[in-house]
This record gives C-alpha cells, structure tokens and sequence, in this order.
C-alpha cells in the first residue's frame, strides 16, 4: 500500500478564495460551560517556511499539543505579500459565528524594516480562512517613509460597535507608535485612515498590543520596544480616548528580554494567563493573574510539545475541538532525523497491507563513488523507531544474475495476486561486463525478501537517447488499477506495467521530462516519484546533483499517469535548511496514512540529507547520505507546502 493546498498578493488590497487550513471571548458564551479547551495560533521561527501560522489544542489551557505535526495549517505564500506571516491573533465575533485573524506580513530574512502591511483572516469554522492583504503604504497616502507594521490585533470596540485592528507602526526615524482602524462588516478591509491608539508618555517605542476588556475598562499589554523591551500596561475605559492610565512597572516574571503579549482567560475561572516570547532564550513563559495587575510565574505548571514564537489563545467549544482534530491530525510520536543509523540513501517506504507495518528500502551509502551492492530492509510500527531485517537484495550474489554492482534507488509494491501477497522491488545495477545502468526487478513472498530477481533486466536503454536508466519508481493508479514505471537520470520516462509486474508494454513508454526550470527552481535531474491525491496525479522529482547541498525536490501534476506533467506555480516541495543541519535534502518517496474516525489523511516526505560533517566536496557528500522523515502538507487547491527539513518532527 505505498500511496502516494494562489493567486499573487501584489496589490494595495487583494481577497482571495476561501481557504483552510483582543483575547476577548464573546460575553454571551463566556464561562458559560460551553466552552470545552484553547486554541493557541502561533509561528515557529525566523526561517521563512517557520513564519507561518500554527496550531495546538489544550484542555487545561496550560498543557498544549500541537496540531498537524506542527506543520503550518496554511501555505504563508497564499496569504501574504511577502511570503510570511508573524505574530497571528486570533478572536471570536460578538455572535459567536465567525472567527477573526490577524497577522504581520513579514519575512524577516528581508530586514526587519521590510515589511509595509498585515493579513486579515475570516472564517466560521477555524479550518476554512479568507484572506485579505492590506499594504499599507500602498493603501494609504502620506506613508512613504513608513518603516515597518507590526502585531497587528482586534478587539470589539463596544462603544463604536465595531471590529477594531490595531498594530505599530514605524515612520522614518520616528519611534514605533500602536496605531487603530476599523476594519469593515466582511473583514476584509478598512473603514478610514489608521489613527494613533497609544502613545507612551515618554514618547518612546511601543509595539506587540494586547488588549483585555475586564470590569468597564480595556487593559493595553504592550512591549517598550528598545527601552527595557518588557511588558508593561496602560489602562482606558473607552478605547478612542487618548485617556490611559500607564503603570510603570514591568509585568514579566523573568529578568530576561520578551515580547509578544497574549493574555487569555480560563473557563470557570477568575483566572488570565498572560504569556509571552522570551525571544532571546527560546523560550515561552505563562503566569497567572486574577486582577490583570499581579502576575505568578507558573512555567512549572506549562507544557509543549513545540517551541511557540508570539501567538495568542481562545477558548473554544467541544465540537470546534473536535473538528480541529481531525483537520490537522498530528502523529502519535515524535519523529528524529536521520530515522536509519550509518548511511543510506534513496529511500523507498512501503505500508504494508499484509503486516500493517512500515518499510524502507534504500541505497546502502559510505562507498566512494556510489560503491554500494546491496539493499537493507527496516521496518517500524511507528516511523520512528527501525528495526533491521536484513539485506533484501544484493548484487554481489547470484541472487541478481544479470548484475555485479551499484545497486541503487529501489523501489517497491504489494501486489495481491492468487489470494498471496508478493513483493516486486524495482532497481537499477551494473550489468556484467558493461558499465551503462539497467533496471530490473526482484519478487519475494515477505516484504523483509529474501527477493529473486530475473534473469534479464526490464530496461536496457534510454528512450530519450540519452541519460541513465536509473532511479526507478512503481505506482499503481488507484483509478484505473493498472501499475506503471518510471525512470531515468537526465529524462523522465514512463510506461505500464503489463499485469505480471515484471515487464513493460513498450507502446506505452512515454517520454515526459518536466521542460526548463533552473537549478535554483525544478531543472529535472533524476529520481521520479509518482502519487495520486483527491484526482490529480502528483510527480516529483529531485534538481541538481546528489553531492550538493542545493539537491532538491520539486513537482508538478498531470489528469493522466502518463503526462503530460504541469509544473506547479510554486514548484520547490523540500529543499535545504543549513542552519538545521539538513541539506541536499531530496531523492525521496512519498507515504500516506490513512486517517481513522474521520480524520484526515496524513501524508509524509522520505528523503535522504547529506551528512553535514561530509559536506565538503574533498569528503564525498554524495555519497554520505542519511535517511529522514518529514510530514508533507497540502493546501486547499491541492498545492503543496514547501517541507522545512528538521532534525525533529
């Protein structure tokens, strides 16, 4: 069983499609025993593929676990300008029936002066958000030494009866100011010209707003951006007014930097947790109050499964739990990279009908100039923790006899066949006496081998002329039921299998390498993979050499197994992360697991990454390589999220 989400955001003001994927809870429902756990919306990191917009569910409002394998719920790319977003706050609507949004439009890898705009979100289920970008510098005139916009918030102005957004903002040389406007009946723009909301009395910097309404008055938590950058608060009873009462001391419990208020209250309880980004220290603290003005450090009392950067957190009913569980499913266990001890590389998963357990083949690794005879097998009940079962094919024996060596990228399928499981492993090897690749394939009864291969290869020659016959790939279209082949290093072939496994209609081999691209994009190098999701058929294929650490995977779809193959709009599927040790990372397959009581499928990348203390070309990068796991998401439309590789999942 090996199975394998938009438009450009450049204008002023842009709104798109639906798409899926200030703490004030609605008056109406609040503490009213309806509410059942919290939803904390967060970001991850500095990295372009970390600022993004992240989920995790508690039922205590302390202990929280991250929802799809912490893995952004929506592509940044699709609801920006930039290609990231920061600093998300989320609110419930007065009515209870919609869902508000908000966050920076920012990539910080571009300065942290760069950005000009924010995002606004709507939705009515927390699973399914419209965006609307808003520039504005583009928006508005008389913004054209505007620096930055930050943090932005809403909160329902009860006086005005209506949403308002509020966020900093940097002019020139100016200090940052938290700035307001109304954001109209849809959610999807502004009503009027930011104004500003708070300015400190000593006219420094101010960002990162949070505002609580409790007893009549509204309570501004707000960070003193580069003079003492803690948490202090200023207090209105009508939030136009210009009218605060500031208090002088800092809120956080820790001596250390922190920015990123967020403050929330607990179900039946006179209880506010308000946490913040020890961004310095890679930390997140909560503490605990009951009057806004006295804080408790309760770090003792606070778990996560992920490493939050500024977020905020609602309460939300059991059925918005529920449903939140089974969109954004996570993995049971943490997954650690690389998943194989020693080198390996190539990878092929397998889940096994037959024995439910997971199986990956691949090229054994650590031999200078792709040296290596032979496949090993492992398997797992959990992807994280394999076990050996063995060499499954070795070319160095009779059990290949057209073969001698340099057995490379296997790839396997469980076929049904007479009421028996088997087991057809695909591969490429030299062939006794000549040094031009060929593919053949192997069958065994378990999926552990021992497996036996032909006689004779199945492909001996390259139908683009040129190239190598290498890299092979098996899939069985769920559609038609009828399995096909692909490979080659240099083109991209494919063709169906006639219904013995074991050779190929010839009249079919089609000939579909991906057409232009550069090395920087999706330039088709080798390794073809080939998987079927919600009607399109989905190829990837992996850019540049195997020793580089710019060795990438990227893809497109087609309506047919046989092409022709569309390159997606934003093609790059994984690619390196140095600063997590992860690079030339590609050559990979693709698993899906199917999800139980209604959840949603989930779906994983396996990949190999060069070692990094091999790295340098005088210690043989490609062919010091290691397998790892990552989990692969999707957009609404089918796009995929581009994969930030880490060392854990």
């Amino acid at each position: 069983m090996k199975k394998r989400f938009f438009c450009s955001l450049i204008a002023a003001l842009a709104v798109v499609t639906p798409m899926w994927g200030g703490v004030a809870i609605n008056e109406k429902i609040k503490d009213s025993g309806e509410m059942a756990g919290y939803l904390f919306v967060y970001f991850t990191g500095n990295d372009p593929r970390d600022e993004s917009i992240n989920y995790a569910l508690s039922r205590d409002g302390l202990n929280f676990k991250a929802l799809n394998d912490n893995a952004p719920i929506v592509d940044s790319k699709l609801i920006s300008e930039t290609g990231g977003v920061r600093d998300p706050h989320i609110l419930r609507s007065e009515d209870g029936k919609e869902f508000y949004m908000v966050a920076t439009d920012m990539t910080c890898n571009k300065g942290w002066d760069s950005n000009r705009g924010l995002t606004l979100l709507k939705s009515s289920d927390l699973v399914n958000w419209t965006p609307s970008v808003i520039n504005i510098q583009k928006r508005y005139k008389g913004n054209e030494d505007l620096k930055r916009v930050w943090a932005p918030q809403t909160i329902y102005d009860k006086d005005a009866g209506k949403y308002m957004v509020y966020f900093s903002m940097k002019h020139g040389d100016g200090p940052d100011i938290i700035y307001y406007v109304y954001a109209n009946d849809d959610f999807t723009d502004f009503i009027g010209k930011p104004k500003p909301l708070f300015i400190p009395q000593n006219k420094k910097s101010c960002i990162d707003g949070d505002i609580v309404y409790k007893d009549g008055e509204y309570h501004l938590f707000y960070k003193t951006e580069g003079d003492g950058n803690g948490i202090k608060k200023a207090v209105t009873k009508k939030l136009t007014s210009g009218k605060w009462t500031e208090y002088p001391d800092y809120k956080q419990q820790t001596k250390y930097a922190v920015e990123g208020a967020g403050t929330f209250k607990l179900i039946d309880s006179d209880k506010y947790i308000l946490m913040y980004d020890v961004y310095n220290r890679g930390a997140y603290q909560f503490t605990e109050s009951t009057d806004l003005e006295n804080f408790r450090n309760i770090d003792s009392e606070v778990s996560m499964d992920f490493h939050p950067r500024h977020g905020t957190v609602i309460q939300i009913t059991e059925d918005e739990y529920q449903r939140l569980e089974k969109a954004f499913p996570s993995a049971d266990v943490k997954i650690a990279n690389p998943v194989l001890p020693e080198f390996h590389a190539d990878p092929e998963i397998l889940l096994s009908a037959n024995t439910g357990k997971y199986y990956i083949y691949s090229t054994t690794d650590g031999f200078p100039k792709w040296g290596g005879t032979y496949y090993t097998c492992y398997s797992s009940d959990n992807l994280r923790d394999w076990t050996y079962e063995g060499v499954a094919l070795d070319a160095s024996t009779e059990s290949i006899p057209w073969a001698e060596g340099n057995l490379w990228a296997p790839a396997i399928e469980e076929k049904m066949i007479d009421g028996k499981y088997k087991y057809f492993l695909y591969f490429s090897a030299k062939p006794k006496g000549s040094d031009a690749k060929q593919i053949g394939v192997a069958v065994a009864d378990s999926p552990t081998g021992p497996f036996k291969a032909d006689t004779m290869a199945m492909i001996t020659k390259s139908p683009a002329g040129r190239g190598q016959q290498i890299d092979v790939d098996v899939f069985t279209d769920p559609v038609s039921g009828k399995p096909y082949l692909y490979w080659g290093n240099g083109y991209m072939a494919g063709a169906e299998l006639n219904p013995d496994m074991k050779s190929i209609k010839e009249e079919t081999i089609t000939v579909m390498t991906p057409e232009g691209g550069t090395l920087q994009d999706y330039r088709y190098r080798e390794g073809p993979y080939v998987f079927y999701r919600d009607g399109k058929y989905y190829f990837m294929w992996s850019v540049d050499d195997t020793g580089a650490a710019n060795y990438h995977v990227a893809y497109g779809t087609s309506d047919s197994p046989l092409g022709p193959i569309t390159v997606a709009d934003r093609p790059i599927v994984l690619i390196q992360n140095e600063r997590n040790g992860m690079i030339g990372t590609a050559h990979n397959s693709v698993l899906q697991v199917p999800g139980n009581d209604g959840e949603a499928d989930r779906w994983y990348i396996v990949y190999h990454r060069i070692n990094p203390d091999y790295k340098a070309k005088e210690n043989g990068p490609g062919y010091h390589r290691e397998v790892c796991i990552s989990p692969l998401k999707f957009n609404p439309d089918g796009t995929i999220i581009e994969v930030n590789p880490k060392r854990v999942n």
